[in-house]
């Protein structure tokens, strides 16, 4: 049986510019697929196939040192406390006097198909449904797609033959590597790289050709593996690929009335679920045509890899998170030596960039990011709303607990208490820097208040019966109060000391209003006008012509607007990311029409969503805080949403006009909802396995 084709978007292009590629993937490897008639490409990758480039080392000791750091910071010579630790990293090894990045994802070959028939008008696109990539003119058709089912890249040219060539993709490795090419095997090795275990990887193809049609299956191994018994069979092979990545993508369904937004969350969908398999999407996802991506394309956790996952729960696609848990898992005990080696203390110190290991390599004299204690607590978030949406309770035992209570002894070690007011220092507002300030360094960072009161607020409530709980609850209640700016905002650092910079692309202080909330902002209307005002003076710039770079801190800058019941401030952000930061490939861009990057793949449905549903976490009553329509914009007086899923693991549907909407709510468990909408607010009894539907006016 045949899986019908619809392309999703088509466009006439033709490019040997792999950043303008179509993608398929199926999380493990991925295809970028370009070129002509006259010449296809496409180009493999593979989620493990990291090249050693860089030779990891042990954190620098800078833990004796802390009382000096401290000092420094507490008499502003902050530029002084970040070269102290680049001068101590360096004594105690002279690798660190260069700037050290982490392993770059590369790309393990591309094939080359050259059809016997090239002309024709050409047409190209993607089918979001099937996973499938579609290249017509004349009478010949290429598809291809990247089975989930069978873990093999499918291509297949009808209508004409064609020859296959298999060779390494083009550019120059930054270490080098041998390759070898024997019939359709392609053979990679790394050379003189004796602190890993990684050898190289191989390509494998196998080609079967009829008179109708050629039929390419190829694999990317790391390592040494044998190729799959797989039937060369296309139509088999995509029907059992379809029955995984169509049920995954089908779990929502957006309509907007035709707005274009439509068509760039499916996008940003079908990115981030091709993306995911026993990785998260690096930032380049699961593609790449370079050796030398941009950041490495690793894992970014300062903002770029939740961003790209912010969707994934609300969206109905729990499994594709956990696979940031098990990265984490496989790096945390370079994450315990990064806690004892930089600061003496127990826990984790999650580093801003990975890949291939977890020790903190990558800082420097500007971008002071040993200063950067929030990540263990912003990943517990992670592990929080998973189970927030899924009520996975073997999780929450096993997985989740575990990992909150051990990141709460770091900053229960790390965190000074003076005068009964809880400090952080040294600290750090990603990448940004306090106006006028030379140096990124700083204390107080706004984010490591809010990630950290996060973390203890949910242990406390998820386990208020542990032996940690009496020492959560004091440094919970000596977390010092949010800072409100001379000209009313909501400011970036509580240190009086250091002014906010609002023409920067991170928005760190806005944290708590990409989740659940924070209670203190939720009730003091002073502090949510100070939030709104601040939220309104990033917008500024960010809507100006001196903007351009990381596109996803726009989308984190509109969820923290719509969480702020700021609809036309939400829209106006995805109006300007809808417009600047998306190719015609329907793959996004860091930069404006720059850099390959998928973190707003999951950003921009991630802001859809927000104006659409929100919710709070679940707590000890049990009941499910659901807020449907909470920023709809006068763009959308009209539309459709199926399959979100709110905190509490309630799948709501939502269709709207001017005068009503019509509320759909399922649980798998009996729940009491606090529904609230534009026009008021009711509690709902809905049972398990019993759709509840309501029309409620507004």
């Amino acid at each position: 049986m045949q899986t019908a084709v619809n392309l999703s978007f088509h466009d006439s292009d033709t490019t040997e510019d792999w950043e303008r590629a179509l993608i398929c993937g199926n999380g493990r490897q991925g295809a970028l697929c370009y070129g002509s008639p006259a010449a296809l490409r496409f180009t493999l990758a593979h989620e493990r196939l990291f090249q050693p480039v860089t030779e990891p080392l042990p954190a620098p000791p800078t833990a004796a040192a802390l009382p000096r750091l401290r000092e420094l910071i507490d008499t502003a010579r902050f530029q002084e406390a970040a070269q102290a630790v680049c001068d101590l990293a360096v004594q105690s090894h002279r690798g660190y006097g260069d700037t050290r990045w982490i392993d770059p994802l590369i790309p393990a070959a591309t094939l080359t198909v050259r059809p016997d028939q090239a002309q024709g008008d050409h047409v190209r696109g993607t089918d979001f449904t099937t996973g499938v990539v579609r290249q017509s003119w004349g009478a010949v058709v290429c598809d291809a797609f990247v089975s989930r089912a069978d873990d093999v890249v499918v291509i297949r040219v009808s209508g004409c033959g064609a020859t296959v060539t298999l060779e390494p993709a083009p550019g120059e490795p930054e270490r080098p590597i041998s390759f070898s090419v024997d019939g359709g095997r392609l053979t990679g090795r790394f050379v003189d790289v004796p602190w890993t275990a990684a050898r190289g990887w191989t390509v494998e193809t196998r080609v079967r050709r009829t008179p109708e049609e050629v039929v390419i299956v190829a694999r990317v191994s790391p390592g040494e593996s044998a190729f799959p018994e797989v039937d060369a069979d296309f139509d088999a092979l995509l029907a059992r690929h379809v029955a995984v990545h169509g049920e995954l993508f089908g779990r929502v369904r957006l309509d907007l009335g035709g707005d274009p937004v439509e068509r760039l969350f499916d996008a940003g969908r079908y990115a981030i679920i091709s993306s995911t398999g026993e990785r998260p999407p690096t930032l380049q996802g699961v593609w790449t045509g370079t050796y030398a991506p941009p950041w490495r394309s690793g894992w970014t956790v300062d903002g770029n890899l939740q961003a790209a996952m912010l969707a994934v729960h609300s969206t109905g696609t729990p499994s594709l998170m956990v696979p940031v848990f098990d990265l984490v898992d496989d790096l945390i005990d370079d994450f315990r030596a990064n806690a004892r080696d930089l600061y003496g203390m127990p826990g984790f110190l999650v580093p801003a960039h990975f890949s291939t290991h977890g020790r903190h390599n990558h800082f420097g004299p500007i971008w002071c990011l040993t200063f950067w204690t929030a990540g263990a607590a912003w990943l517990g978030r992670l592990y929080v709303d998973h189970w927030q949406h899924t009520g996975d309770r073997d999780f929450l035992e096993s997985r989740a607990l575990p990992f909150l209570r051990e990141a709460a002894e770091f900053y229960l070690s790390f965190v000074v208490i003076e005068d009964g007011r809880a400090r952080f220092t040294p600290s750090y507002s990603p990448e940004n820097h306090p106006a006028g300030a030379g140096s990124q360094a700083c204390a107080d960072a706004t984010m490591d208040m809010q990630v950290v009161g996060d973390l203890l607020r949910s242990l406390l409530a998820l386990d208020p019966g542990a032996a940690g709980a009496p020492r959560w609850r004091a440094l919970l209640d000596a977390l010092p109060p949010y800072r409100i700016t001379a000209s009313g905002e909501l400011a970036e650092w509580l240190d009086p000391r250091s002014p906010d910079n609002h023409e920067h692309r991170h928005c760190s202080h806005f944290y708590p209003f990409w989740y659940a909330g924070d209670p203190a902002i939720r009730q003091d209307p002073a502090l949510h006008a100070a939030a709104v005002r601040a939220v309104r003076a990033r917008l500024r710039w960010w809507l100006g012509s001196d903007s351009d770079e990381m596109g996803y801190g726009l989308a984190l800058l509109g969820v923290a607007a719509a969480h702020l019941g700021l609809a036309e401030e939400a829209h106006a952000a995805l109006a300007r990311i809808a417009d600047a930061y998306w190719r015609s490939n329907l793959v996004p861009t860091h930069n404006r029409d720059h850099m390959f990057n998928v973190d707003l793949a999951g950003g921009l449905p991630a802001l859809v969503v927000s104006m659409l549903l929100q919710s709070r976490d679940v707590g000890l009553d049990e009941v499910a805080r659901v807020s449907v329509l909470p920023a709809l914009p006068q763009a959308w007086p009209s539309g459709e949403v199926r399959g979100l899923v709110a905190r509490g693991a309630v799948t709501v549907d939502l269709s709207w006009s001017p005068g009503a909407v019509a509320v759909t709510l399922r649980s798998p468990r009996d729940r009491t909802v606090e529904l609230t909408w534009p026009g008021g607010r009711e509690l709902l009894p809905v049972r398990a396995g019993t759709p509840f539907r309501t029309t409620l006016p507004r």
